[in-house]
């Protein structure tokens, strides 16, 4: 896979804290960032996609009650 450079600002804290993490786990920075970037990615890219297939389900009326999900949850509690 390819990669490009790229520039970002940080807060002095968060700079320092990625360095000590640098240090300690015997990777570069940039190796860290991408790899914090590619989680976050991947997190929002699910949520994204769940609130699409929810979206979805409630056009195609697939809804459960909300007086049902609290049965369910004081049944739970007992």
């Amino acid at each position: 896979m390819s990669s490009t450079t790229m520039t970002i600002r940080l807060e002095s804290e968060m700079k320092f804290r990625l360095d000590r993490l640098a240090e300690v786990t015997h990777r570069s920075k940039s190796y860290l960032a991408a790899e914090a970037i590619n989680e976050y990615l991947k997190t929002q890219e699910w949520q994204l996609a769940e609130i699409k297939k929810g979206l979805a389900e409630a056009d195609n009326g697939q809804l459960v009650d909300h007086n049902d999900i609290l049965k369910l949850w004081e049944d739970k509690e007992e």
